[in-house]
């Protein structure tokens, strides 16, 4: 998708894609403003040398004043947040003033980065999807590198499709990790990081295990994409699993070629599935 390109705020959290973009921005010698959040975002990822200010999850009112002054015309939300710390925070009025609004009902994660995408637009910024300015991160169908799935391997995958979709219709999480038919493990607040660590203990004997994340049916492709890169590929291993599978076209795989020349070597399958193949 090609629109004029105004200037654009990046709101990082944690892991390499803000980084991605900020290198995306330089060679398109894009204006843009960085805006880490703490605990989340990493220094190594954000070079000193680019315009940033860091602030608490928080400081909503700060967020918006600085991305003003900034004159930031659209934006992305890139990076995974560590959840708990919503609810970990020392709100500023403007974020009181937000959770007020949206209500209790509203806070699965969807829910809440729903009516933050509204509530920033609200403000004249216009909410942007990664994917809109590096369409080559979306994962494409079909498995990527040298190692097949097993048979057993593609039942699993149709299974944790239909859990992973179940789950995320109810705005709990995105991924599932299934062996030999049996459900090992759903991811919930605590991320698929550690939902591959629990599982290590669940597997059962013999070959198999597929790690499953899907975009949730009712969510926005601007935010929060389901994300696969080297350290999932690492966990999956570590884990015992056959394999990784990711929501073709709704789904973000970090630095491809390095990613798929790694589970190539730990001898792990990555592809990307379509679910309606599998109903």
């Amino acid at each position: 998708m090609k629109y004029e390109m105004k200037k654009l705020g990046i709101i990082a959290g944690g892991g390499c894609l803000p980084k991605v973009l900020i290198e995306e921005c330089k060679k398109q010698n894009r204006e843009f403003f960085v805006l880490a959040i703490m605990g989340n975002a990493e220094k190594e990822f954000i070079p000193e040398d680019v315009p940033q200010k860091w602030i608490r999850i928080g400081q909503a009112g700060t967020g918006f004043k600085l991305m003003k002054d900034e004159n930031v015309q659209e934006l992305i939300m890139i990076g995974t947040i560590k959840r708990p710390s919503f609810f970990d925070l020392m709100p500023d009025l403007r974020t009181a003033a937000f959770f007020a609004k949206i209500g209790t009902k509203s806070l699965g994660d969807d829910g809440i980065l729903r009516a933050l995408v509204r509530e920033i637009e609200e403000e004249g910024i216009i909410v942007r999807g990664i994917h809109e300015v590096l369409p080559e991160l979306l994962i494409k169908e079909g498995v990527l590198g040298k190692v097949k799935p097993s048979k057993q391997a593609m039942q699993d995958i149709g299974r944790a499709i239909e859990v992973a979709t179940a789950l995320g219709k109810l705005d709990v999480g995105q991924a599932a990790i299934v062996q030999q038919g049996l459900v090992l493990g759903v991811e919930g607040i605590e991320g698929t990081a550690e939902l591959l660590r629990r599982c290590k203990d669940y597997k059962r004997k013999g070959s198999g295990g597929v790690l499953v994340k899907m975009r949730k049916p009712q969510q926005d492709m601007r935010v929060d994409l389901p994300t696969i890169g080297d350290k999932t590929i690492i966990s999956a291993h570590e884990c015992g699993l056959e394999g990784v599978a990711l929501h073709a076209g709704n789904g973000l795989i970090v630095n491809e070629q390095e990613t798929i020349k790694l589970a190539d070597k730990l001898g792990l399958f990555v592809m990307g599935v379509d679910p309606d193949v599998y109903r």
